[in-house]
């Protein structure tokens, strides 16, 4: 990490042997690289059999672009309401917007010390980002550039890195320190009022465009008892209402669907109901369909089950894989006390997980 400073004008700026010195590989001094290709106007559609979920005609795109490129950067990163003049209607838009506000941060910062190594930089990356030699995660796309290019703003209580203050600080405009990366890690207890307060931080992260994920593995499973003498409604239930959260939520207010991570280790209570969670709905989404609901994933069909809307993932430990090897048991325990609560063939279980 580079050792950032003030300088005599109370401007925050990098120790001057920490500034980029760039070299061009791709582009020429005075030349844009995107005034060195093709463009065409082209139709974007986006749609199931005779549906059409997205439609924007006479986007410019380089000729060499596919016709998936062009849909998809359409209909997920283009910004502004469709059918208005502020709507982005060329990919060179798009990437002026993101490379030009991240130039302009590291001017801001101290990161080129002079005019001709910021062209150089913002060159460079222009021409890897329209050959698609590289590309940078969603919520780049989503957010950046959006206030500093078009001046939207809008939307308070997201927090960013206070450079002058030196401390973590609360945006009153969420666009003019968009929330740039892709995904991030949170912790839950067991404590049911922590367990909402995690699915309104979830809210926040879909909303601006990132994803998020975290192990339940603290979260005591449905044969526990609560402290105050009942028994608990168990994680399932609780990855059931995150679950429709994570689907109401659009990550960035984009037809795209919330990037959402769910962990749980394998000694957990309900580990094979964890496992077997998508297996089961699926069949759920089957029965509907032969009854002649829509088998679109976005249909009726899929909308009506649960576990559609993350990513699920099991801990497995060294101790587990032992237990495969030799084909003994494995316990499950509970969160609260530590006892056992089932046990199963280590293999059985490990043909389930696959």
């Amino acid at each position: 990490m580079s050792a950032i400073t003030k300088d005599e004008m109370g401007k925050t700026a990098l120790l001057p042997e920490n500034f980029f010195k760039l070299k061009r590989f791709f582009s020429r001094s005075g030349k844009n690289p995107l005034d060195e290709i093709i463009w065409i106007k082209r139709d974007a559609i986006v749609g199931s059999g005779n549906k059409k979920v997205f439609e924007q005609k006479e986007v410019e795109f380089p000729d060499f672009w596919s016709a998936n490129a062009v849909n998809i950067t359409s209909s997920k990163y283009f910004r502004g309401r469709l059918g208005t003049r502020e709507r982005e209607v060329s990919l060179r838009q798009m990437i002026e917007r993101v490379v030009k506000n991240i130039r302009r941060f590291g001017e801001e910062l101290g990161y080129f010390k002079t005019v001709e190594q910021a062209d150089t930089f913002e060159n460079e990356l222009s021409h890897i980002l329209v050959h698609q030699k590289g590309s940078f995660n969603s919520p780049v796309w989503f957010k950046c550039g959006l206030f500093h290019q078009y001046g939207i703003s809008g939307g308070t209580g997201n927090w960013y890195w206070n450079f002058d203050g030196n401390e973590v600080d609360v945006l009153s405009n969420n666009y003019e320190r968009p929330q740039c990366s892709a995904c991030f890690i949170q912790a839950v207890e067991d404590d049911l009022m922590g367990i909402y307060e995690l699915v309104k931080a979830e809210a926040r992260l879909f909303k601006y465009g990132s994803g998020t994920g975290s192990n339940f593995s603290k979260i005591r499973g449905r044969q526990e008892k609560l402290s105050g003498g009942g028994t608990s409604s168990g994680l399932m239930s609780f990855l059931e209402v995150f679950d429709r959260a994570a689907g109401s939520t659009k990550s960035g207010g984009t037809t795209r669907r919330a990037a959402k991570m769910v962990c749980l280790d394998l000694d957990h209570p309900e580990i094979m109901d964890f496992i077997t969670w998508k297996s089961k709905e699926e069949k759920k989404a089957r029965a509907l369909i032969a009854a002649g609901y829509p088998a679109d994933f976005n249909g009726e069909a899929y909308k009506t089950i649960s576990g559609q809307n993350s990513n699920n993932s099991i801990r497995i430990t060294d101790s587990f894989m032992n237990a495969v090897l030799e084909n003994t048991k494995w316990k499950t325990t509970m969160r609260t006390t530590g006892a056992v609560v089932d046990e199963f063939n280590a293999r059985d279980l490990m043909n389930q997980i696959c």
